[in-house]
């Protein structure tokens, strides 16, 4: 991981650990809720409810690592009055729990999203299989360049980690499609919002992080790419889970009631 650059002003600090604040308490608050509506869904839904709240879990525990190691790795002090003052303490801000964090969750959303639509089971495993492999791709090729400072190669780990993301955006946005319309009247509105939700919010990520290569540097592009990380982060995972939840939900109300095709 590269060194923190000198000369963060208050405002910077405070943004970026008021944004992973936000990331722990929406994606803590989601786990629960997410687990506690498990008994509102038939036995159909609850694998994929389970897997959207393991997502947001997942995503609380990294966020509270990197919340404590982005105040570790600073002294705020405000010893005569005025402005606080910051300064880096030489402790390292581990910025890779978000790549180990996404390595587990990215390919999870995309199942919780395929095991909700309840699709034929071989197209269930298959679809499963080469979004979540895809997807996996799509990270580990990004954070080589992540931790890089020569531009050719962010460009070049950009580029290839950019590969498997349009195939699963594309999947997302054209391939299920057909699928969603046969979820029924009243649930594929529900899917079709969940789908364009994740593509609009994957789409936050590579613009993220072409901050770095667009001549923005020190400490404001730290800034805006931590907060970037986490808004989208927030979006993709506990705002889409309750898509899966309203989907689960629907279509169980829709099974009760003997209405589901």
């Amino acid at each position: 991981m590269a060194p923190l650059p000198e000369g963060f002003t208050y405002a910077q600090w405070s943004a970026v650990y008021n944004a992973l604040s936000f990331g722990i308490a929406g994606m803590g608050s989601a786990t629960v809720f997410f687990w506690l509506q498990l008994g509102n869904v038939t036995k159909n839904y609850r694998t994929a409810l389970t897997i959207t709240g393991i997502v947001t879990f997942i995503a609380t525990y990294h966020y509270f690592r990197i919340f404590n190691s982005w105040v570790a790795a600073f002294n705020v002090s405000n010893k005569n009055g005025g402005d606080y003052e910051v300064s880096l303490t030489g402790e390292p801000f581990n910025d890779a729990y978000r790549y180990v964090d996404w390595l587990l969750t990215v390919p999870l959303l995309l199942i919780e999203l395929i095991l909700v639509m309840k699709l034929p089971a071989e197209q269930t495993s298959s679809l499963s299989w080469n979004l979540g492999l895809a997807s996996a791709l799509m990270v580990a090729f990004g954070y080589p360049g992540e931790i890089q400072n020569d531009l050719s190669q962010r460009w070049l780990w950009w580029g290839l980690a950019m590969v498997p993301f349009l195939y699963v955006v594309g999947t997302l946005l054209v391939g299920l499609g057909e699928a969603t319309a046969k979820q029924g009247e009243t649930v594929a509105p529900l899917v079709a919002s969940a789908r364009m939700l994740t593509a609009v919010s994957w789409c936050t990520y590579p613009f993220v992080y072409l901050i770095k290569m667009s001549g923005l540097a020190g400490t404001a592009a730290t800034t805006y790419e931590q907060i970037g990380y986490s808004v989208a982060d927030v979006t993709a995972k506990a705002v889409f889970g309750v898509f899966i939840w309203a989907i689960a939900a629907e279509k169980s109300r829709l099974e009760e009631e003997g209405k589901l095709l």
